[in-house]
């Protein structure tokens, strides 16, 4: 079960989305994101992250292995108090337990911060697709596709909401995805 929060209305359950959490409000996003993430720690998972949007920019910190290992890793290199913000726990589908494949994954213009839960298969064509126009890929993972199609596609569409749409009728599986953009610190989308 996921939880979406927002201050100024009731906190309420969405659909299942196994480890993601999502928040706006006006407490600080880095501790309801790990104190959410840290309530279905019980579910099992190999890797954790967050992405903050502060002032326009957003920042990502993420680590293979526990919780634990990012709560160490955020402790020594603080990131941004904020409002607004993503976090995930991730069970590998497509590439390892690494740094480099947990979520959230930043689209290259760095725009756009996306987690993903599932499995997308078209992912293999729709990266080449990608790679041919130049974008470049850090993961192995089938989410890092999801959110480079979702930065292309937001600067088109200015709207995160729109290209989210755009996106999810491109791709082929079963999964859930939430995104946040650095230019609109007043949504999460899902």
């Amino acid at each position: 079960m996921g939880w979406l929060v927002q201050d100024d209305i009731p906190t309420r359950k969405v659909p299942p989305m196994c480890g993601i959490i999502g928040y706006i409000g006006h407490q600080d996003a880095q501790e309801v994101i790990l104190d959410g993430l840290r309530r279905m720690e019980y579910r099992g998972y190999d890797s954790a992250g967050i992405a903050i949007e502060s002032e326009g920019r957003l920042t990502v910190a993420k680590k293979a292995g526990k919780l634990a290992n990012l709560v160490s890793e955020l402790e020594g290199h603080a990131i941004p108090s904020s409002s607004h913000g993503i976090g995930h726990t991730r069970w590998a589908t497509h590439g390892g337990p690494t740094d480099e494949n947990a979520h959230p994954h930043l689209a290259q213009s760095g725009r756009v911060a996306l987690v993903h839960n599932g499995i997308i298969e078209n992912f293999a064509s729709l990266r080449d697709e990608l790679i041919a126009e130049g974008i470049d890929f850090h993961s192995e993972t089938d989410t890092e596709v999801a959110s480079q199609l979702l930065g292309l596609e937001v600067e088109k569409q200015n709207s995160l909401l729109e290209a989210m749409r755009v996106v999810c009728n491109r791709l082929e599986g079963a999964f859930t995805l939430v995104a946040i953009d650095s230019e609109d610190d007043s949504s999460v989308v899902a």
